[in-house]
């Protein structure tokens, strides 16, 4: 059994011998040589012409061994997308979603065939402004460049790490035109009005529930908890390729329960005696082709349909109802944290970054605290003869 070699490393003369004469190959080639043996017991060599430069990259990967950023040369010379082809293949637990977003993101970048010992920020900002130029939105940006971070720390993590350093620390994003739209109350109403009898539970459960499109459209009648006034979340509807149906588990696996009340109840019990047949309380709420529920495309033609017919001067996505169900919760006191459980986000930090606006900040509550003490001090008292 061969015998590994230890950790060592130096810098060589090659033009003079260890008794100070010249050796054989004095003034031909490189003079340096810094050597290095890695923790797998394997020799890494390169030749210098300075002995400074030699010392100081024997220096970098001795320091690197010793404080875990050590990236083998020959890992270094990975492509960003061969890596990300085989890293990609062992991600079983996303969903098709992901997994579609996730190519769209990875296979966009303009430095896929780099080498990774060579990519730095320069490369991602490049990427970031030829994605500017080609007229994407910011937030649609922010969204790849997320997932390509995602690729770029695996990448960074293990002892086959491919690169030490993160390339997207102190890139620039671009900026969001505007917060997110929020529908009136009024619009809620209109569009439930245009949803008709068929399709009028679906847009509540998004208005009054907060529920995804994929989450609405896998609920059986048995999550539906009548007396106790709860929906229980526990899978989503999600199209494999385009076209077979799949149930999964939900987003970020946000299995949870929902606390409504009689009126949303209500309009859900009427659909169920109106419109969903049966007695086996697994049936699906809002049933589909065949044995299937409802699903991306047939829930995607029912609201533009109903968009259209409740006559309002933009468009708004059947996600922005669930947005409207979060600013009711804030409006209402609500705290992050029952916010972030509610709507199910993976954690507290994603609710505050898309709904941090909405929350009263330290200006709001001093005009409110103004407003009071002006109140009780201006607040019209009681005449003599009305307190005789």
């Amino acid at each position: 059994m061969a015998q590994t070699r230890n950790r060592r490393a130096g810098v060589e003369d090659r033009w003079t011998r260890a008794d100070g004469e010249p050796s054989k190959r004095h003034g031909k080639g490189l003079r340096w040589l810094g050597r290095y043996v890695d923790d797998e017991g394997h020799e890494h060599t390169k030749s210098f012409a300075r002995k400074v430069d030699a010392k100081k990259w024997v220096d970098d990967q001795s320091a690197a061994l010793v404080n875990g950023t050590y990236v083998d040369p020959k890992r270094g010379i990975i492509t960003f997308s061969s890596y990300y082809r085989e890293w990609s293949q062992q991600q079983a637990h996303w969903t098709n979603g992901t997994r579609a977003a996730m190519n769209l993101a990875a296979n966009g970048v303009t430095f896929g065939d780099k080498a990774f010992a060579k990519l730095d920020e320069s490369d991602v900002q490049r990427w970031v402004k030829s994605m500017a130029d080609d007229g994407l939105e910011a937030s649609t940006i922010r969204t790849r460049y997320a997932n390509v971070r995602t690729v770029i720390r695996a990448a960074m993590r293990g002892r086959n790490r491919c690169l030490s350093f993160d390339p997207m620390d102190d890139v620039k994003l671009p900026r969001a035109t505007g917060r997110i739209r929020i529908p009136t109350p009024d619009e809620v109403r209109a569009l439930l009005t245009a949803a008709g009898p068929e399709f009028e539970a679906f847009v509540a459960l998004c208005a009054f529930a907060g529920l995804r499109l994929g989450e609405a459209a896998a609920l059986r009648v048995s999550d539906v908890k009548f007396l106790e006034l709860e929906i229980h979340i526990e899978q989503q509807v999600q199209r494999a390729n385009g076209k077979a149906v799949e149930i999964r588990a939900p987003k970020y696996d946000s299995v949870r329960t929902v606390a409504t009340d009689e009126g949303l109840t209500r309009i859900l019990a009427r659909h169920v005696a109106d419109r969903v047949p049966g007695e086996d309380p697994n049936r699906w709420m809002f049933p589909g082709e065949g044995e299937h529920p409802m699903h991306q495309n047939s829930v995607g033609y029912r609201w533009r349909k109903a968009r259209v017919d409740a006559g309002l001067d933009w468009a708004p996505h059947l996600h922005d109802l669930r947005h409207f169900f979060a600013s009711g919760l804030i409006a209402s006191g609500c705290d992050v944290v029952t916010v972030q459980k509610a709507l199910g986000h993976k954690s507290a930090s994603v609710t505050l970054n898309t709904y941090s606006h909405l929350w009263p900040d330290a200006s709001d509550r001093t005009r409110k605290a103004t407003k009071s003490l002006m109140a009780s001090v201006f607040a019209e008292q009681p005449t003599k003869a009305a307190a005789d």
